[in-house]
């Protein structure tokens, strides 16, 4: 039973703290509505179910004992959030004054957006191994440990819908797409700077 209070209370606080994958839902929500924010967080989701597969297979203790290996996966993960943040910095103003997007986001760019932003987070994956190496006792079948997994799925994929179902509402939307060029910008500078202090971040 304390095993079990120890993981949630500690995925529920790592999964409400901001960082890149807010950033992203956000993003999504309010530049390409609320299908592609709630399929961003699906994303997420399954970019945990990455995380809690090669902890539970013994590749995380390979990650968390090789400097290298994580920093590798550090900088393409900081390389992709600069990417997306350059791109959305990039994008032009709508000549409509409407909420719609100036481009649709497909359901599997929207897909992969969430998902790539999450597998490639260091801070999931310290979290996950933390929780798999630190908490969750050697004795805990199985099962449970799978269980664990789904319910930090579960736990992401709910927070992030309830993000998105907020920034995707649609008078909020509308007033915020008035100033979309400047609402690019900031989302593309926010997403940036999020990558440039992840490849310059120590572990």
């Amino acid at each position: 039973m304390i095993e079990l209070a120890a993981v949630a209370t500690i995925t529920i606080l790592a999964v409400i703290s901001p960082g890149a994958d807010f950033a992203m839902v956000t993003r999504n929500s309010l530049l390409y509505g609320r299908s592609a924010g709630l399929l961003a967080s699906l994303g997420i989701a399954l970019g945990v179910q990455l995380h809690v597969l090669y902890t539970m297979l013994g590749v995380g203790l390979i990650l968390q004992e090789s400097p290298g290996l994580f920093s590798t996966i550090k900088l393409i993960g900081a390389v992709y959030l600069v990417y997306v943040g350059y791109k959305t910095f990039f994008t032009p103003q709508p000549s409509t004054s409407s909420a719609a997007p100036l481009k649709e986001l497909d359901a599997i760019d929207a897909l992969r957006t969430g998902f790539f932003t999450n597998a490639l987070n260091p801070k999931t994956t310290l979290f996950v191994v933390s929780v798999y190496t630190q908490i969750v006792q050697p004795e805990t079948s199985i099962a449970v440990q799978v269980g664990y997994g789904l319910f930090m799925s579960l736990a992401h994929w709910v927070w992030f819908s309830l993000v998105t179902v907020f920034f995707s509402e649609e008078h909020l939307r509308s007033k915020m797409l008035r100033h979309q060029l400047v609402l690019n910008r900031m989302i593309g500078i926010i997403l940036a700077s999020l990558g440039f202090w992840l490849a310059f971040s120590p572990r």
